[in-house]
């Protein structure tokens, strides 16, 4: 037994030459891990049902989405050009969130090769995010008595507004952010627990913060399960974040989320969240980081 790793070919479909968003880092990103982490198990994930994704969105909204009726507006919010493609892409990727955290319920710590769309809100897309995993997660987890009380923990660049605004009334779905202060969304939501960190912030006072945060949080709620964003746009060569980790810094950071989560027993799933670099082979590599940890972290707790 080793660690689950969640992923599907779907994660990658195609965007038109020169669009911004690095789409195929997934693909680049499973390739990479099969070579570098043959003994973790994978999984293949089904279709997220409507009825989850409903505990998170408006009914109108998704269906809207899935017959290609967004508004120009809802478009330009999106900043992905409608497809077919991309309606199987971000079922199947809400699928493999959904059922990565049933891993990690199961096993103690599970990753999905995508996920951390936590832009997206009740009722429109934004930032690149269609669905918020993270909310349809924990919200679907909590209806099926799974787990009660949920921590979310988002280490993007980019604070997770859609959730914080999504759970906001959620009193047992905690959310977390740490994220650059000078960097979008500009129009900051609330979370429960916010940390802006100044531009700049490199690897020693990133995670002084961090452990500290994570010391009270989890003694303080004594959560279930914790949901994390692993997003690498934290990185100082990132093409949209401001922060200053390196390598070593961003492994050095995810270690701090496995010891401080699995050494209380709480387990932990994770979705890999934002990155963004011209050079995809390299971007999927910076991302591999968080399951190249994750299995230290298998390791080292005796997981199975």
């Amino acid at each position: 037994m080793s660690l689950p790793l969640v992923f599907h070919p779907d994660y990658s479909p195609p965007l038109p030459a020169g669009h911004r968003f690095p789409m195929l880092k997934y693909r680049l990103l499973h390739e990479h891990l099969r070579e570098t982490l043959p003994e973790a198990r994978y999984h293949t994930p089904e279709d997220a049902g409507l009825d989850c994704i409903a505990l998170a969105h408006e009914r109108s909204y998704i269906e809207r989405f899935l017959a290609g009726a967004l508004s120009p507006r809802e478009e330009r919010q999106l900043g992905l050009p409608w497809s077919e493609a991309l309606v199987r892409r971000t079922l199947r990727a809400v699928g493999g969130s959904l059922l990565t955290a049933e891993l990690a319920l199961h096993h103690g710590l599970a990753c999905n090769l995508a996920g951390g769309t936590h832009h997206a809100h009740w009722a429109h897309p934004a930032g690149f995010c269609v669905f918020n995993d993270l909310a349809v997660m924990a919200r679907t987890l909590q209806a099926r008595g799974e787990a009660s009380r949920i921590l979310i923990l988002d280490c993007d660049v980019h604070q997770g507004d859609g959730t914080a605004r999504i759970l906001a009334e959620e009193p047992e779905l905690i959310t977390v952010s740490l994220h650059g202060a000078d960097n979008f969304p500009f129009d900051k939501a609330c979370s429960d627990w916010d940390l802006p960190l100044a531009s700049g912030t490199g690897d020693a006072e990133y995670l002084r913060q961090l452990d500290g945060l994570l010391s009270y949080l989890l003694a303080l709620y004594q959560p279930d399960l914790v949901l994390y964003d692993g997003g690498v746009d934290v990185h100082a060569e990132d093409a949209l974040g401001k922060l200053a980790l390196s390598d070593a810094g961003i492994a050095a950071r995810d270690w701090h989320v496995f010891e401080q989560c699995l050494g209380r027993d709480i387990p932990v799933a994770c979705v890999i969240g934002g990155g963004y670099h011209p050079d995809h082979a390299r971007l999927a590599r910076r991302h591999a980081i968080l399951e190249h940890t994750a299995m230290q972290a298998w390791r080292a707790f005796g997981l199975s």
